[in-house]
């Protein structure tokens, strides 16, 4: 049985209800964690995640070309990365990686 939870948001640390409903719902989808925000924030981030929105890019040197690419998530050390140009070669299989090869 669930019971409404009065939480407090990360963003505004105002107090918001989760209601035995939601919870009822995060159980359904296996969703482990409580939210972290109240609806009004909930809705900030979303519209800031979506196209148009303010988006953070990362500068990361191409694993081709070697110029400065801008990618749009953090880059990872095990991964290489590409500028837009070579990462377009990459898809169309004009280049090939050492990934694509099973080489390091």
């Amino acid at each position: 049985m669930f019971l409404d939870r009065t939480l407090s948001c990360r963003d505004c640390s105002e107090p918001f209800i989760f209601s035995a409903g939601e919870q009822r719902f995060f159980a359904e989808k296996g969703l482990a964690n409580v939210p972290q925000r109240c609806l009004a924030c909930r809705a900030k981030a979303k519209q800031a995640r979506m196209p148009g929105g303010p988006r953070e890019y990362h500068v990361a040197v191409c694993g081709a070309c070697g110029n400065q690419a801008k990618v749009p998530f953090e880059p990872r050390v095990d991964r290489p990365v590409y500028c837009s140009s070579c990462f377009d070669k990459v898809r169309a299989g004009v280049l090939v990686t050492s990934e694509a090869t099973g080489g390091a």
